[in-house]
Parts: C-alpha cells; sequence; structure tokens
C-alpha cells in the first residue's frame, strides 16, 4: 500500500474539508520523520479512537539550537513511508518550508513559565520554535486530536498550555514513552549511537527506576541526586545537565513525590543528548 504524501497545504485542506463534510473525527501525529516504535505507536493510539489520521513529518529548524544539530537530524522520508504504509494512513503531510514559514514570516509562540526550566534552562528559545510549529500543524491539520509521547514529558506540558491559552479545538493525547529491550526510551537521536555507546545508554533507564524506589521509600531527592549523577557517570555519560524531581502539574521543584512528580534527565553520551522521564509514585499523607 503506498501512503498519500501531501506537500502544499491546499491539497491538504481540500482532502480534509471531504472528511469534516462526512462527519469524520480526524487525528493528527506530528514528527520530524526518523520513525521508530514510538512514533508507531502514537500512530496505533490515533487509529484506534480516530477516523482519519494524518502523520506530519517536518524537520523544524526553529526547535534546533545549532545549525550542526540541524544538520545532523536524520531525514528519512522513504524509509518513513514504507514503517507507515501497514497503518493504513490517510495522509503524510510533508510541508515544503514555505508552507510553514513564507517569505516574510514574523510571528512566534511564546508560552511562559513552563519554559524556564529543564530544556528551556538549556535551549533557549526551543519551546518557542516547538509551540510555533506545532500551533501552525493544528491549525493546518484542522485535527480534533493530536498525540505525543510522554519521552518529551515538558514539550507535552508546553502543546497542551498552547492549545488551552490560544482556543485551538483540539485534544492533546499523552502516549507512554516506548523502549528498547535495555529500557532506554526510543528516540531518532539513538540512530547516532554506536553499539558500545547504546549499551551504556541502556543503563540510563536503571538509573532512573532506582531514584524512584528511593523517592518511594522515602529517601529526599537530595539524598540521592549525588549518587545517581555519580553512577551515571561511572556508566560512561558526560555532562549532565539536569536531574530533577519535578511536580508532574506544574514542573515546580520537589523533595519528595507528595504530589504527582516526575524524574528527568538530560545527559550527554557519546556527543549526543539523551533525555528521558519517568512517574515516581506518589507518597502517602
Amino acid at each position: 500500500m503506498t501512503v498519500p504524501i501531501l506537500r502544499r497545504l491546499a491539497d491538504l485542506r481540500e482532502q480534509h474539508a471531504t472528511w469534516i463534510r462526512a462527519g469524520e473525527l480526524v487525528g493528527v501525529v506530528p514528527t520530524m520523520g526518523a520513525l521508530h516504535a514510538g512514533h508507531l505507536s502514537l500512530v496505533e493510539a490515533a487509529k484506534a479512537t480516530c477516523d482519519r489520521v494524518i502523520v506530519t513529518i517536518f524537520v523544524n529548524p526553529r526547535q534546533f539550537n545549532s545549525p550542526e544539530d540541524l544538520a545532523k537530524y536524520p531525514r528519512t522520508e522513504r524509509a518513513d513511508a514504507e514503517k507507515l504504509a501497514p497503518f493504513d494512513v490517510d495522509v503524510v503531510y510533508v510541508p515544503d518550508p514555505d508552507q510553514i514559514y513564507p517569505d516574510g514570516y514574523a510571528t512566534s509562540v511564546s508560552v511562559e513559565g513552563i519554559t524556564d526550566v529543564l530544556e528551556g534552562t538549556f535551549r533557549p528559545g526551543h519551546f518557542d520554535g516547538v509551540a510555533t510549529v506545532v500551533a501552525k500543524l493544528f491549525l493546518q491539520t484542522g485535527a480534533h486530536k493530536a498525540f505525543f509521547g510522554e519521552k518529551d514529558f515538558q514539550q507535552l506540558m508546553v502543546v497542551r498550555r498552547m492549545a488551552r491559552d490560544l482556543d485551538i479545538p483540539i485534544e492533546v493525547v499523552g502516549c507512554p514513552t516506548v523502549r528498547e529491550d535495555s529500557g532506554l526510551a526510543m528516540s531518532s537521536r539513538n540512530m547516532r549511537l554506536s553499539a558500545e555507546a547504546l549499551d551504556k545508554a541502556g543503563r540510563l533507564y536503571p538509573a532512573m527506576t532506582g531514584c524512584a524506589d528511593r523517592l518511594a521509600a522515602g529517601e529526599t531527592f537530595d539524598q540521592i541526586e549525588p549518587e545517581a549523577r555519580a553512577a551515571l557517570q561511572a556508566a560512561g555519560f558526560g555532562e549532565i545537565e539536569y536531574l530533577d524531581l519535578r511536580c508532574a502539574d506544574t514542573l515546580a521543584p520537589l523533595q519528595t513525590p507528595t504530589r504527582p512528580a516526575r524524574l528527568l534527565v538530560a545527559a550527554w553520551l557519546d556527543g549526543v543528548r539523551l533525555i528521558d522521564n519517568i512517574a515516581v509514585p506518589q507518597l502517602s499523607d
């Protein structure tokens, strides 16, 4: 089966109009391509609840902090289309750059507060790029539901806040992180890791679950953080940009999980930046 690929907004809207006239529910899975099982789980979730599914592929230059990182991002459109074919996706929207940022484009969407910490600290302007392109894709696709992975937990929060604040009539659905057998969260960036580095990367998830177990047992984050950082560095990780316990609703820092909490990490390994997060069991009062 060949998946229809559209590159112009006018063509997408023409197709979308037929679905709306038929009263069909439209879902969208926004991606930057280089699809893996994590992305495909989002497609499965969309297919389970929507009549029509659009997968978007757009490598958004505005959310990269360096030209080198943008240049290294894998572009695998043909392989992506082959991976999507078995899922009976209705349209793959691969917009030409001028369909997103036409000549003279001068607008940016910024979400304050929850973008000031974690990723926002180390990647200034990143979430402005995310919020801007996702807002455009929501409006261009006219979808009723959008599906995002919890692996990028802060991004999920930003997208939900952006859609709510701008009154975009869409439900943002968060889906569980899909992991390798080692526990490593699936990511397009994993393609840049050597076999040896992948083995080291697999130690990140056990280190995080170990932290969660200790927090659930009553230890404070200040008590476990130094050991957790040391364990990651001993496993071969380089700079650990953050390892934090945060409120799952506000991203406020926590010492103990007395509220719904997430443990979030960003660390470098062999020139590749890896991020992950897990839920931490809430302590009873």
